[in-house]
């Protein structure tokens, strides 16, 4: 399934027939040798009850994942048509309990609580230091303001600054967000787990919204 350029296979597990390996997942994922795909989502049951369902999540690099915003809204349209369910529901996520919510074929998630806000941390880079801001949107994104989101050296600074020792242990994503005009952004995301640049990332651009919000004149209001 695709979600605003994201694309995802989904399993449905309840029986827990299976468990896939890392290696199985990056198989899957692979775009030239397996069916290819950003991440897999697997529809298990609720293991404390508080919710209708949930998910366990991988990323294409066989790496487990808390949260996905596009996946999110993929898994609960799968869920959907899978299980019949015709009324807004929940599930369970890494990063906490996601609600979904379905008018015709729109289908809207909510996102944890944001958590963990920094702002203009000077981070050294190859291309010099640069002021980056962060965030936890359900799972860690890093902005970086530019002037052209579409010149930005996304593959490149954002590989180095998912893995740079300013945001070990576990690494995070990168935004490259250039300001268009008052409450416009564009939004370009290199994500850990990918580790690549995708064509959309829900908790990216939301995070990239707030931190705009927060530190940005004209924006937000």
């Amino acid at each position: 399934m695709n979600g605003a350029g994201n694309d995802f296979v989904l399993l449905d597990n309840r029986r827990q027939e299976f468990r896939l390996s890392r290696e199985q997942v990056i198989r899957i994922c692979d775009r030239h040798r397996g069916i290819g795909a950003d991440g897999i989502m697997i529809l298990i049951p609720s293991a404390s009850g508080k919710a209708d369902c949930a998910w366990e999540f991988y990323n294409s690099d066989g790496s487990s994942g808390e949260m996905c915003g596009n996946g999110a809204r993929c898994f609960a349209r799968f869920v959907q048509k899978r299980t019949g369910l015709n009324r807004d529901f929940s599930f369970e996520t890494g990063a906490g309990i996601i609600n979904a919510q379905f008018n015709g074929n729109a289908v809207t998630v909510s996102l944890t609580k944001p958590k963990d806000l920094r702002l203009n941390e000077r981070v050294p880079l190859s291309a010099g230091e640069q002021a980056i801001h962060s965030l936890n949107t359900g799972v860690p994104h890093a902005v970086l303001f530019v002037p052209n989101a579409d010149k930005a050296m996304v593959d490149k600074l954002g590989s180095e600054i998912r893995r740079h020792p300013h945001f070990a242990p576990k690494g995070t994503n990168a935004n490259f967000v250039q300001l268009l005009g008052p409450n416009q952004i564009r939004v370009r995301t290199f994500e850990r787990g990918v580790e690549g640049e995708t064509l959309a990332c829900g908790t990216g651009v939301t995070a990239s919204a707030l931190v705009s919000a927060r530190v940005k004149v004209g924006i937000g209001k």
